[in-house]
């Protein structure tokens, strides 16, 4: 069986959707992100305790503190080099951000790689399923750029202010897939 819950967010950002295989937490979006085109109309709405301890997690990181815990989480497909981007997705500090080629040249060199693909990053960030939680919103282009965050550019950067980030050293695409 397969669970979904609706978790009401702050001003300024979209409603956020949740998934359960019943014991674990599978997913996470905001409603309308690129890319959710999975029909969730079979799952059953309930309050599992693992959208309980997500609902608290959510409430304390939008009350504009970094919660102390990650709720249960599982993630299918999961090969190595996606876990090794989720790692280091969960290492950046609340209020921080790193760039595609920062994680790349990390995950480089534990491989005793000369160089990695910061776009090999980018798209095992951009298939995170649990936003937020791992945080792939504080994932930034080497320009600066606000760049491929499928929530949609504007959760983007509510969150970025949320966590009191200089938003001026950034800037917002005009055009493209980041919106």
């Amino acid at each position: 069986m397969t669970y979904k819950y609706y978790y009401k967010t702050p001003d300024g950002f979209s409603d956020l959707l949740m998934t359960s295989d019943g014991e674990y937490l599978t997913g996470l979006w905001f409603e309308g992100s690129r890319g959710l085109s999975k029909n969730f109309a079979d799952y059953e709405e309930k309050l599992l305790s693992v959208f309980e301890d997500t609902v608290e997690w959510l409430d304390i990181y939008f009350s504009g503190k970094n919660p102390d815990f990650i709720p249960k989480y599982k993630i299918e497909n999961l090969t190595d080099f996606r876990r090794e981007v989720i790692d280091m997705l969960l290492e950046i500090p609340f209020g921080e951000t790193k760039t595609y080629g920062e994680i790349a040249k990390v995950i480089a060199k534990k491989r005793g790689m000369a160089k990695m693909s910061s776009r090999a990053v980018g798209g095992a960030v951009g298939w995170n399923p649990i936003c937020i939680i791992i945080p792939c919103h504080r994932v930034v282009g080497a320009n600066s750029s606000l760049t491929g965050y499928g929530g949609g550019i504007n959760n983007k950067v509510a969150l970025l202010r949320h966590e009191n980030n200089d938003m001026s050293k950034f800037t917002i695409p005009k055009k493209g897939t980041a919106l």
